[in-house]
């Protein structure tokens, strides 16, 4: 059985607590796209983990976890995450020999352009995500299996430094001397050598395990389908896991859609829904809406139903994960979007291009207290009306709802 976690907004949606939630249901957790972009946090016993390229399996110590082939690797990030784990985790995680490297050079193209792109700024995290998946479409990129011949991959290297010198002295960018490549290659191969391996094979030589894909960012950031070119660099969505692992879509048994009770978007681009009023503060305080890989501040606005929808179709999912209802609490009315405006016509799908796009919504009546409740009759009345009204229009079951970061606090329908 292999099932799927995937984000139905802009990210952050809080995908690492249901896959710890779950993840004692699943043999093998698997990690298929993104890098240390992505940033997920659970709690477990009050402690808090922040994983940026570990998947969130690492806390279910009888899980295997597979960082596979569509992810895009930065080693200092990951051989950082590995030592500041609290048990040793290397016995039960693999990388696939297939999965792209990050190298310094990406993340100094990816801050420069940023940079350079002045006002027009994506709002990038600057850690070379792109330029790492733009190698890899140029077919010049590393991957993690070339630290078997570090002879070689030196080689590779300086060629590809002597092909783009040109760029990277417009952008001032200093290329590494060979004893510098030399001497981190080796760290890397050393750390993370033994955990390399064909993870494809792996997996389907295990296809009668129980295996949770999760994926990482979300389906409005997806290269694609998302709100370009505000968005990253990989498919973000459900069959993007399936690309970025090897499994093939019909071993595929169920997808979960994860998605707050509210909205947020770190970075630049559209968002119908974002609330500039007090509101919108109320929200972010009460959610500590603050990136995990950047520490900015989030944008913060309504559930937006037109988006979710897509995404629910988009994705295939089954079913639906409605995270942090708590963060509504003491709100006399919770507004939902239900419809768009563009160009003086109302409409109920997610256009290509939301420029000059407007909310339209309902008012719901508010609740009191939703904290930490774990059972669905314990819900206050509003509460239990604003789930079902949102599980109406997306038209997907909602399964799970969130009350708290705690692992148990958790209400399952």
């Amino acid at each position: 059985m292999i099932d799927l976690i995937v984000g139905l907004q802009w990210g952050d949606e809080g995908k690492g607590k249901i896959v710890d939630l779950v993840a004692k249901n699943y043999d093998i957790v698997i990690r298929s796209q993104g890098g240390h972009n992505a940033g997920h946090t659970v709690v477990v016993d009050g402690k808090k983990y922040a994983l940026h390229l570990l998947p969130s399996g690492v806390l279910n110590k009888n899980a295997t976890n597979v960082i596979a082939n569509g992810v895009v690797v930065y080693p200092p990030q990951l051989i950082k995450e590995i030592k500041n784990f609290g048990h040793d985790i290397k016995k039960k995680l693999l990388i696939s020999d297939k999965a792209h490297m990050i190298l310094d050079h990406h993340i100094a193209i990816d801050q420069a352009r940023e940079k350079l792109r002045g006002k027009n700024a994506i709002g990038t995290t600057g850690r070379g995500i792109g330029p790492a998946y733009a190698d890899k479409i140029a077919r010049v990129g590393v991957r993690m299996g070339e630290l078997k011949n570090i002879p070689k991959l030196i080689e590779k290297l300086e060629h590809y430094y002597e092909m783009n010198k040109g760029y990277f002295d417009y952008l001032g960018i200093e290329i590494p001397s060979r004893e510098k490549l030399e001497s981190e290659l080796k760290e890397w191969q050393e750390e993370l050598g033994e955990l390399i391996v064909d993870t494809t094979k792996y997996l389907w030589d295990n296809f009668d395990k129980n295996m949770l894909l999760e994926g990482a960012q979300a389906t409005l950031l997806d290269i694609d389908h998302g709100t370009y070119p505000y968005v990253t660099s990989s498919n973000t969505i459900a069959s993007g896991a399936l690309t970025g692992s090897g499994i093939p879509p019909k071993r595929l048994n169920k997808v979960i859609g994860i998605a707050k009770a509210y909205t947020t978007r770190v970075g630049n681009g559209p968002f119908p829904t974002e609330d500039l009023s007090e509101s919108g503060d109320k929200i972010r305080k009460q959610g500590a809406e603050f990136g995990t890989t950047t520490g900015r501040p989030r944008r913060c606005g309504w559930f937006d139903v037109v988006a979710a929808r897509y995404a629910v179709t988009l994705n295939g999912c089954d079913e639906v994960a409605i995270m942090k209802l708590d963060v509504l609490d003491g709100f006399d009315k919770v507004k939902v979007c239900v419809a768009y405006e563009k160009d003086g016509e109302v409409i109920d799908y997610f256009p290509s291009d939301l420029d000059g796009v407007k909310p339209v919504y309902v008012e719901l009546e508010g609740w009191d207290k939703s904290a930490h409740v774990r059972n669905w009759d314990d819900l206050p009345q509003n509460a239990k009306k604003y789930i079902e009204f949102l599980e109406e229009k997306i038209g997907t079951k909602i399964k799970y709802v969130s009350t708290g970061a705690e692992r148990d606090a958790t209400v399952i329908r």
